[in-house]
């Protein structure tokens, strides 16, 4: 019994320690997106995309998502909209892939995690995202999907209302609008909370209570220290990284600690390179797809996803072995055993709580009267949600129970 509680309280610990090194970098990247939402509107990058079907389509969908929210429901619903406004399959397709892979936000907290080559990976990887799915629509050349899917949004009600945007330095200077970012920010935690709680709370059980023997049934040869994996194994720890994620419906953000667990058990970098990727291939998105545009375009978007990642995965696994900069299973920072230590961690999470309160005030204390309409968003699964929510819940018992063990008895 006593085994069990001592390891309780490790889990708990280790979960209050990954959020504590990642809550700065939680609230600057939510923060930028906040801002980026309020100052540029979906109605500019409808104007602007297009029905182009080539290159400048593509390269606007990419910087249009780059520049936005990486909530996966809120870039499905934002890519929608786009296609349903006459925006190309593919464009919509690359301003999906680029609002959950390119965003600073995530960029952030894989640096905090897994270190330089990651963030490097996940934003060269993102960009080989979307060039590979181009290709492969082009080859497959879906057309009758394509045109279905399309049908398909036609007949919906278009209760959409979306403003045109003034100019961004008239926009920047007035009170009113940073009181909506305010908003906007405090929205963003609303969306993410429960995976994010809920990810933080998996990753500490299971850095302290699964054996490395599990990682190294499910990953072929991983936690035995080495690095120069055969080809066969390279392949199977990219495919199985995504089959597990695919069973999960944690968001990206709450994914990273997980991803960062999985390389310090020894997983191949293209292994936990495809885990991160997988964020549009897990079933909540599969379903949403599904709503939108009918099963066989989702199937198809969930295949062509996959297909994609597993080739930038393992692209960028054999390009960084070239290149001689593979990253070290040692270098990843989620093993530390003292996370509240004075140091740069506690004065910028300091920094940023109170730049989070001050938002959090003007937006609804000081201006209350400042309205913020509502984005695009997919609508959820009401059973997974719950479950999510419960989950979330339950995770927070646990972390005091366990914080309670650690600091108390």
């Amino acid at each position: 019994m006593q085994d069990f509680l001592d390891t309780w309280a490790e889990a708990a610990y280790t979960t209050a320690g990954f959020f504590w090194m990642a809550l700065w970098a939680f609230i600057l990247g939510y923060l930028i997106s906040s801002m980026i939402q309020i100052f540029v509107t979906e109605k500019r990058m409808q104007e602007t995309m297009g029905e182009d079907q080539k290159t400048k389509g593509i390269l606007l969908g990419t910087f249009f998502g780059f520049i936005s929210s990486s909530c996966s429901f809120a870039a499905l619903a934002s890519a929608k909209s786009l296609f349903k406004k006459g925006a190309s399959f593919v464009s919509s397709l690359a301003f999906l892939l680029a609002s959950t892979n390119l965003v600073i936000e995530l960029g952030i907290i894989i640096s905090i995690f897994l270190g330089w080559q990651f963030v490097v990976g996940e934003y060269v990887g993102g960009l080989l995202l979307i060039l590979v799915s181009w290709v492969l629509v082009r080859l497959i050349n879906p057309k009758k999907l394509i045109e279905k899917a399309r049908k398909n949004l036609d007949s919906e009600n278009d209760d959409e209302n979306l403003e045109v945007s003034e100019n961004w330095k008239t926009q920047i200077a007035q009170q009113e609008n940073w009181a909506k970012v305010g908003k906007k920010y405090k929205m963003e935690w609303q969306m993410v909370w429960k995976d994010v709680t809920v990810g933080f709370t998996i990753a500490g059980i299971i850095a302290a209570f699964v054996p490395d023997t599990f990682f190294q049934t499910l990953f072929i040869n991983s936690g035995s220290g080495k690095t120069d994996f055969t080809f066969i194994e390279v392949l199977e720890h990219s495919v199985v990284g995504p089959l597990a994620a695919f069973l999960t419906f944690i968001g990206s953000m709450g994914n990273i600690p997980l991803a960062a667990l999985l390389f310090g058990k020894g997983v191949s970098f293209a292994g936990v390179m495809a885990f991160i990727f997988s964020d549009l291939v897990v079933f909540p998105v599969l379903r949403i797809n599904a709503k939108y545009y009918g099963w066989k375009m989702a199937l198809f978007i969930l295949l062509l996803l996959f297909g994609s990642l597993l080739i930038a995965s393992l692209s960028l696994h054999y390009a960084f072995d070239l290149l001689n900069i593979l990253p070290d299973p040692t270098q990843v920072k989620i093993q530390e055993s003292e996370y509240f230590k004075i140091d740069y961690t506690f004065y910028l999470n300091l920094i940023f709580l109170l730049l989070s309160g001050y938002l959090v005030y003007l937006g609804f204390y000081k201006r209350k009267d400042v309205k913020l309409k509502m984005g695009a968003m997919a609508s959820k699964s009401k059973l997974l949600e719950s479950i999510l929510k419960y989950l979330a819940f339950a995770s927070y018992a646990w972390l005091v129970g366990g914080l309670i063990i650690n600091y108390i008895i």
